[in-house]
């Protein structure tokens, strides 16, 4: 996924300065991609000169609030509509889990308890956004597939941490 288009998404949602446009990263697109200031900021001036999103109003502090025009629309409408999505991204969590049955039984389930604490702290999170959001969010379903792939994961994770328990002992497979 491109960047670009995770900015482009975001501003259609809602006009917004960088900084913002950081803060929704961290509370809505998190779990599938992460962006820090210095990488929103340039792209947003690469997005302006383009056309794609332009300065609707400037505050304190030389702080900028963009918006998407309607070839920014135009450039997302594309990429969501007309192109195929890059399924050959890294995730370096599904190499975990698959490199995982490598190790002896008691590593296994240390590692798949640490990554079942995590996704109960994701899920705890993604709750609190849910009774959070106003009756017409147009993001719900996201929330919810979040929500649902949390416990199909969590099942899973479980199963595995028990099979390794169950199979007990400290040597190499």
């Amino acid at each position: 996924m491109s960047l670009r288009y995770a900015i482009l998404g975001l501003l259609a949602r809602q006009p917004s300065s960088g900084y913002e446009l950081t803060r929704k990263f961290d509370s809505s697109l998190r779990t599938a991609w992460h962006a820090q200031h210095s990488q929103i900021y340039p792209e947003l001036a690469k997005l302006e000169a383009e056309g794609l999103a332009e300065i609707i109003k400037r505050g304190a502090r030389g702080s900028k609030t963009y918006g998407l025009t309607e070839s920014g629309h135009d450039a997302l409408r594309h990429w969501l509509v007309e192109v195929a999505p890059d399924r050959s991204q890294r995730n370096e969590s599904a190499v975990r889990l698959f490199l995982t049955q490598l190790m002896a039984p008691r590593e296994r389930r240390l590692a798949f308890e640490r990554d079942l604490a995590y996704v109960h702290q994701q899920t705890a999170e993604l709750r609190l956004i849910k009774d959070q959001l106003a009756p017409d969010e147009p993001f719900a379903p996201q929330v919810e597939l979040g929500l649902r792939t949390n416990a199909v994961l969590s099942a899973w994770l479980q199963e595995q941490a028990d099979a390794a328990t169950r199979e007990g002992g400290d040597g190499p497979q």
